[in-house]
């Protein structure tokens, strides 16, 4: 994919500008897009080195991302805007953004820079040395995809104590008349999680998630990625995931008609062998511009007004879209740089080795990290009752966990991994996030999923080498984080019920916590 460079005779009260489209930024709505002269512009798309491997992405999250990258810029052609395409098998592949920009700015006379602000600090950190490196103007333009701005969540939690998704959620329902009447929510409460956490029903029948079948493209994609990242996690085909807004709009309509319905009901729930549930599977097109948050929450709330799915089902799809998705990006920035250190229980032990091959004895947790090999997807509740709640328990060091979860997920970007894994699933942050620990035993996993039933272990046990490691490890995390969970008005209850046992289970307890990490860290004694 090459376009010739942006014309060097222009009229002198015109600009020529280089504008950059990251590979999350896949829009034409896109803010550097948004006054783009086709006859003097140039746009530089670049697949580049140290982004495939700042982390070990999954193949099939690299094959994604590469792949939308390499559509979109073709779309962009064949609307006649000139375009530089720098591709990783290329015979000189370049490693970073700066060398990719650099390389572009000396293909013509060109007045600026021009890139929306990238999703990630690390990446805006480098964006900034820009102006120096090129001896060049650069406009870093806000990303209006999002429907809070900085500025806006920067408003809303100006002299609050705490900060809860619920409330910012209830701002932005009414900021976008979402769901409303008048002043007040349809179905006169906010909320409908309650509603929200039946237990599964393996008698419903489960769609299929959407499959696009590859293009000649993806399959180009899909080889360099087998070529090039042989030892990362998972196999870049079979292949399905939509690659263009146009298959991305068709997965969130099949969504609509065929699970929306559901989702309310059965969000939490969790089936051995049904990697995809009810769930829309549209995060990876959001984070990356294939989709954009107000058409999703449209169709949601069409749907609706229809009849054609019920209130609790579209207000938890809004909510994750409306709420979650924009605090978590609020949050994000504004304790960047330095949420990525945090962490509250100095936990220092290193990830497991069955994180990346499934090799466990706890059935929920082969199931998780099987299907997240298989597919680079698992939903949140797998992702946050059962590897994040494992993590937690254990003790083990948030910047690995945050690694894993970076690498493995087709739709994880930092953005929005950090502050799920290291605030919500960690408490990494002290609770900046979250108003308590996302901690629990056995059962709740055993409520919400039948993986308790294809397990070793037993989850009526509490003691014992046969008995349920989340049953005790719940109780040693909350032990030796005595210090700082005893005031937390949420958790205080459960030291309540720790102190009325006996000292001989309370012994028990240790006792089997201690043999467990032990064995976990023994290579030949995988729990």
């Amino acid at each position: 994919m090459r376009g010739h460079p942006a014309k060097q005779n222009r009229i002198e009260d015109k600009v020529a500008a280089l504008r950059i489209i990251l590979g999350d930024q896949l829009s034409p709505k896109i803010s550097s897009l948004r006054d783009a002269d086709k006859d003097r512009d140039t746009i530089l798309i670049c697949e580049v080195q140290q982004e495939a491997l700042y982390v070990k992405h999954h193949k099939k999250k690299l094959v994604f991302i590469f792949s939308a990258m390499r559509h979109f810029a073709k779309e962009l052609q064949d609307a006649n805007y000139h375009v530089i395409y720098n591709r990783l098998d290329d015979a000189t592949p370049l490693s970073c953004f700066s060398d990719a920009v650099t390389r572009a700015a000396k293909m013509a006379d060109f007045d600026e820079i021009v890139v929306t602000e990238p999703s990630e600090y690390r990446v805006l950190e480098e964006v900034k040395l820009w102006p120096d490196l090129l001896k060049l103007p650069v406009d870093i333009r806000p990303d209006t995809r999002f429907l809070a701005s900085h500025s806006d969540f920067q408003s809303w939690s100006a002299g609050r104590k705490s900060l809860r998704m619920e409330y910012f959620y209830r701002e932005m329902r009414k900021r976008y008349t979402i769901l409303m009447e008048g002043d007040q929510p349809i179905g006169g409460q906010w909320n409908f999680d309650s509603d929200n956490r039946k237990a599964p029903d393996s008698t419903i029948a489960i769609p299929d998630t959407f499959r696009s079948a590859p293009d000649e493209i993806t399959q180009e994609v899909c080889a360099m990625v087998e070529r090039l990242f042989p030892d990362h996690m998972g196999a870049a085909t079979p292949f399905h995931f939509a690659v263009t807004a146009e298959d991305a709009r068709a997965a969130l309509q099949q969504f609509v008609e065929e699970r929306l319905t559901y989702f309310g009901d059965y969000q939490d729930a969790m089936l051995q062998d049904e990697a995809w549930m009810f769930h829309a599977h549209i995060g990876l097109y959001l984070n990356t511009g294939l989709l954009l948050p107000l058409e999703c929450i449209a169709e949601a709330e069409q749907a609706y007004h229809r009849n054609q799915a019920p209130l609790n089902a579209v207000e938890g799809f809004i909510r994750q879209i409306l709420g979650w998705r924009e605090f978590v990006r609020g949050l994000y920035w504004q304790n960047m740089p330095g949420y990525e250190t945090l962490n509250f229980f100095d936990a220092q032990r290193d990830l497991p080795d069955f994180y990346w091959t499934a090799d466990t004895k706890m059935n929920c947790l082969r199931q998780s990290v099987q299907e997240t090999i298989d597919h680079a997807y698992a939903h949140h509740i797998q992702r946050l009752m059962v590897l994040g709640n494992f993590a937690l328990l254990a003790g083990i060091l948030p910047a690995k966990v945050n690694d894993w979860f970076l690498s493995v997920y087709a739709d994880a970007f930092e953005w929005v991994e950090l502050p799920n894994v290291s605030g919500m699933a960690l408490f990494a942050d002290g609770g900046q996030l979250a108003s308590k620990p996302y901690a629990s035993g056995g059962g709740y996993i055993n409520k919400m999923s039948n993986y308790c039933k294809g397990c070793s272990y037993s989850v009526t046990a509490k003691n014992g080498p046969k008995a349920c490691p989340f049953n005790y490890l719940y109780w040693d995390f909350l032990d030796r984080n005595r210090s700082k969970l005893r005031t937390n008005p949420r958790v205080g209850m459960m030291y309540r019920v720790y102190d009325r046992m006996d000292a001989d289970k309370q012994q028990a307890i240790r006792s089997d916590a201690e043999q467990f990490f032990k064995d976990l860290a023994t290579k030949d004694r995988t729990p």
